[in-house]
């Protein structure tokens, strides 16, 4: 389902001449062409040229590439609105001296400064982009002229939505873009996993590809636009992007909830949700038209009071889970400190979290916030602040230079080096995943122990998941679903785990 392998980008030299412009260097690569910064000759005026190749993919990837080149080439020069990136000049190259560029198509299009991905990845997680509302009207408005005239992006992303001057937004990126066959068109298997609606991945694809929709763009928004009010934060668990496409068919499917970051005010919070509507023809009550003006009015409106931090959760329906799905990671603000006292203080709202440490217990106040912000990274009801201290007490005593040798076994968690990195989320934000760093771990923890319990679920295993998870998090998910429940060895270890669990839900 994603894009083929990338080529390695074409070699051209800074000056070389394509039309009236000259080439000055790479900007980037992707799956079927690459984009170099050029200047006009006749005044020096920035801009970009995407040159569209396929001469080094397999046969069957480029008859399909090809087609799409002759779709972006079309919709490019059709292409007119000032939230769609305008294309200059689209030139055949001919240079016999260089067999790699004759022949390739070059698109020279205005050049961004940067793409929205950049400004996500540049700014603080968990805290919304500058002029959001403005940001993500630009795209709204953009994706309804495209609608309006019967088109479908088909590839909405952070990345493919480009930043110019003069607070310019433009959408990009017109690989996949096509004209709608009276409710629907066609496209190749291809696509970003991340940002793909749930019944892409049930679509039959037959010889002119899989089925696509306008209403694939709504959802990809209504993801854009979660990214862009909170910093990067996903709308689905996950530390992949495979992992994340799961999440969001479990929840089409009905066996996971809608799960939307807790600092959306309510206004985006209910737009977003429309957007995320489980299948095709929920979300077609909204049109691009309808959301344009929605986000307009989110932007032109005076500033709304945050909700009470409490996780919104819908459901979709009743079907079972189609495949594990590990939980992202969120990085959320650290506790405020107590003066007095010099070291982290509980916070006030703790109470109201389910599942929370109580205040007495002999959980580290240090740890306490780090563990209730990596609880809630997952949905499932049983990965709660108490479960997360109560296996960390038995797995080391909440030591963060804990270490077992023999069994290459180190942390406050109790991570294998080599089975933390396969998990391994940024607990504390600092771009670094530690296994002997306490939020990273514990974030860590979470997420494995999220995807033990859907495991579990899946698999029909569902009395007493607490002890489940304590002894898959010790063995495996394997050594649980063939024994039918806790493993006879990791019993002693199990009955730790729950004799504090009890001791911390009293």
């Amino acid at each position: 389902m994603e894009r083929p392998h990338t080529p390695p980008p074409l070699d051209i030299p800074a000056g070389y001449r394509i039309a009236d412009w000259t080439v000055q260097g790479l900007i980037g690569s992707g799956s079927w062409g690459s984009v170099h910064a050029a200047e006009r000759i006749a005044d020096g005026a920035p801009a970009a040229v995407k040159l569209l190749r396929t001469d080094l993919l397999t046969p069957g990837q480029r008859a399909s590439l090809e087609e799409l080149t002759r779709q972006e080439v079309r919709f490019s020069e059709e292409a007119d609105h000032p939230n769609l990136v305008r294309t200059h000049a689209v030139v055949t190259l001919r240079d016999p001296d260089r067999p790699d560029l004759d022949g390739v198509t070059a698109l020279v299009m205005d050049r961004a400064e940067r793409s929205l991905q950049d400004l996500i990845a540049a700014g603080p997680p968990g805290t919304p982009l500058p002029d959001a509302g403005r940001l993500l009207a630009g795209v709204a408005a953009g994706l309804a002229h495209m609608h309006a005239h019967g088109w479908v992006h088909a590839d909405l992303k952070p990345a493919n939505i480009l930043l110019g001057g003069g607070d310019a937004v433009w959408l990009a990126d017109f690989g996949l873009t096509v004209e709608l066959e009276g409710t629907h068109a066609y496209i190749p298997p291809i696509g970003s996993l991340d940002h793909v609606p749930p019944e892409w991945w049930s679509e039959r694809t037959g010889v002119r590809g899989t089925t696509v929709r306008q209403t694939a763009d709504i959802w990809a928004f209504g993801v854009v636009a979660h990214q862009v009010l909170t910093g990067g934060f996903h709308p689905f668990p996950g530390g992949t992007a495979r992992a994340r496409a799961l999440a969001a068919q479990a929840y089409a499917n009905g066996s996971a909830p809608l799960r939307l970051d807790d600092s959306l005010e309510v206004e985006w919070r209910k737009l977003i949700g429309e957007c995320l509507a489980p299948d095709h023809a929920s979300r077609a009550a909204l049109d691009a038209a309808e959301l344009s003006r929605r986000v307009r009015a989110l932007h032109a409106g005076p500033p709304r009071r945050r909700p009470v931090r409490r996780p919104a959760v819908l459901f979709a329906g009743c079907a079972v889970l189609a495949g594990a799905v590990t939980a992202l990671a969120l990085v959320l603000p650290p506790s405020g400190r107590d003066g007095a006292a010099g070291e982290p203080k509980a916070p006030a709202s703790s109470a109201a979290v389910a599942g929370a440490v109580p205040a007495d217990s002999d959980v580290p106040v240090a740890l306490r916030q780090t563990i209730t912000d990596a609880a809630k990274r997952c949905t499932e009801e049983e990965v709660t602040p108490a479960l997360l201290a109560a296996m960390l007490k038995a797995e080391s005593g909440f030591d963060a230079k804990a270490s077992r040798p023999a069994t290459d076994e180190h942390g406050i968690a109790m991570w294998t080096p080599a089975v933390f990195r396969a998990w391994a989320v940024d607990g504390d934000g600092d771009g670094r995943k530690d296994h002997m760093s306490p939020p990273d771990a514990i974030a860590t923890m979470a997420v494995f122990t999220c995807w033990l319990d859907q495991r579990f679920k899946q698999s029909g295993l569902r009395e007493n998941l607490p002890a489940l998870i304590a002894a898959g998090y010790r063995t495996s998910d394997k050594a649980v679903i063939e024994t039918g429940g806790v493993p006879q060895q990791v019993q002693p270890h199990v009955d730790e785990v729950l004799a504090n669990l009890r001791a911390y839900t009293r």
